[in-house]
């Protein structure tokens, strides 16, 4: 009965078309009311407490630092290198969005700012060169989608400070996770354009890539700097944050020249919109994991899940069958933070490595950024793109199965994971 009203006034209010933050407290004070503990002081102080947390600090200055790449020319140089490198190929720009997306993810961590950059850079160019439309504004969804898997991800850092993770390692836990998306891709992308017959561009010299290395290596330096900081114990997640943010003002400004002073009020305004909403939602969400620990929740899904806690490998297809179905009809940071405080005592009970859980859990969850209804990522590729969402729909799905396959190997494979985040742990 808890559940069902917790649920039931959380789906009630969004069905009303409120906003997620406030379908959360609507669904809070609901459950309160149910355990008969309403307390408008309780509510206020997980309200501040929730927002109130260091850790979350590193979302407005990754959103700071994803913003200022785009507007400051790194995004740019990035994609040119990529083209450098694998335009030459047959279907060569396929090959490029899939390389610049690996690249910019180790930027940004975002995925919408991923595609947005993408879409704008890139999918005229594919649709120039002869690929269809909507095979073109697929792929580069599917693309962007590796942002929140390969670090700095602002997935990762909502993950662990709603699961008490270390966010740390789950940076460097997703290094691999996001080049076998990548690499799903880029078989993919091989197998749809294997028959066509376009003319590509002709292989540029070495002096060439040289030239577009060196223009993009101040962009390329950052991912460097923030994985061997983090190896190393240099700074923490948060801290890289900051860095990130800084160096990419640095090298805007005065190594590139693209971001004028002018501009600068506009790409903070942009990054603090994002991040009020983002910080909204976790505010809203601690009161909702407060009273789910309250109501013993995790308890009543441990029962349900019983008959699978013997069995880690069915348990997380269960799991990761039911993140699936909540993240059709949610967006990336709510399904976090509702669902963490939910699934992290099943899973410790079970035995399961929490680092591991995390990127299965947050490729999941960026998986479900390209299924219908909510699909973000659709909705920014098909807006920049100026497509239909179906339209973008039809050409996403070959590349969304492979996503699925990688998720579905990984389960039932867990040293696909577990190895290589040891070995970058050290």
């Amino acid at each position: 009965m808890t559940v069902l009203i917790f649920v039931g006034a959380l789906l009630g209010a969004m069905a009303l078309g409120m906003p997620i933050a406030f379908a959360l407290l609507v669904s809070s004070v609901a459950l309160m009311w149910h355990l008969d503990i309403f307390d408008a002081q309780i509510i206020a102080q997980n309200f501040i407490a929730g927002a109130d947390n260091f850790p979350l600090l590193a979302i407005p200055f990754f959103m700071l630092a994803g913003e200022i790449m785009n507007v400051g020319g790194l995004s740019r140089r990035i994609v040119n290198m990529a083209m450098t490198l694998v335009g030459h190929v047959k279907g060569g720009l396929g090959y490029v969005t899939i390389v610049a997306a690996c690249l910019l993810s180790a930027l940004s961590g975002s995925a919408v700012a991923d595609a947005a950059a993408l879409s704008a850079l890139l999918v005229p160019m594919m649709i120039k060169a002869g690929h269809g439309k909507q095979r073109a504004a697929g792929l580069v969804a599917a693309s962007g989608i590796i942002g929140p898997v390969i670090p700095p991800s602002i997935g990762f850092v909502i993950f662990g400070v709603a699961a008490n993770v270390s966010i740390t390692k789950l940076f460097l836990a997703g290094i691999m996770p996001g080049i076998y998306l990548g690499a799903a891709l880029w078989i993919t992308w091989w197998l749809c354009v294997r028959k066509e017959n376009l003319p590509t561009p002709p292989r540029r010299s070495g002096r060439e890539l040289a030239r577009a290395a060196l223009d993009a290596g101040w962009a390329l330096m950052l991912p460097v700097i923030i994985i061997v900081g983090l190896r190393f114990g240099v700074f923490t997640p948060t801290e890289a944050a900051v860095v990130a943010a800084v160096y990419a003002l640095f090298v805007s400004t005065v190594v590139y020249r693209e971001l004028k002073l002018s501009q600068l009020y506009a790409v903070f305004m942009t990054a603090a919109r994002t991040t009020a909403v983002i910080m909204l939602l976790v505010a809203a969400a601690s009161i909702a994991g407060w009273l789910v620990t309250v109501a013993d929740l995790p308890g009543a899904i441990t029962e349900m899940m019983a008959p699978f806690i013997d069995n880690p490998t069915l348990l997380l297809l269960a799991i990761m069958l039911l993140v699936m179905v909540v993240g059709t009809a949610m967006d990336m940071t709510p399904t976090i933070l509702i669902l963490t405080p939910v699934l992290m005592p099943i899973i410790r009970e079970a035995g399961i490595d929490p680092v591991y859980f995390g990127v299965l859990f947050i490729i999941n969850m960026s998986i479900s950024l390209i299924t219908p209804p909510v699909g973000t990522v659709l909705s920014v590729v098909a807006g920049v793109t100026r497509q239909r969402i179906d339209e973008v729909m039809k050409g996403v799905w070959p590349f969304l199965i492979a996503e699925l396959i990688v998720l579905f190997l990984l389960v039932l494979f867990p040293v696909l994971v577990i190895a290589p985040a040891r070995w970058f742990s050290g």
